[in-house]
């Protein structure tokens, strides 16, 4: 059975974000998240753009501009998609699918 475009509701897409190089310390020290993320407003997908603003309101504790500049991810922060750099496959357009894992790692580090 199918669905009217405006009368379907999707449903959350399950994705894993995982966070390395001291990045976890700004999300309770918690370095894999299992998560369930929002469609919103009827939107057919989801960007890497969305999970970050998502990342931003749901999971960062403390400290975000240590994570986000704007509404992408400061430099120095490497974003993998499924073991993929995220600058080949569209940074902030990409599309996200359910099951995806997501890695955010620093490439800054004290000396």
């Amino acid at each position: 059975m199918g669905c009217v475009s405006k009368l379907c509701r999707f449903s959350d897409m399950k994705l894993t974000v995982e966070f390395g190089g001291g990045l976890e310390l700004l999300c309770n020290s918690v370095k894999i998240h299992n998560v369930n993320v929002e469609l919103q407003n009827g939107a057919e997908k989801l960007t890497m753009k969305d999970l970050l603003s998502w990342i931003r309101n749901n999971l960062i504790k403390e400290r975000p501009e240590m994570f986000m500049k704007g509404d992408t991810v400061r430099p120095g922060v490497l974003a993998l998609v499924n073991d993929c750099d995220w600058e080949l496959s569209g940074q902030l357009d990409t599309t996200l699918e359910e099951k995806d894992v997501v890695v955010f790692i620093s490439t800054l580090h004290g000396g």
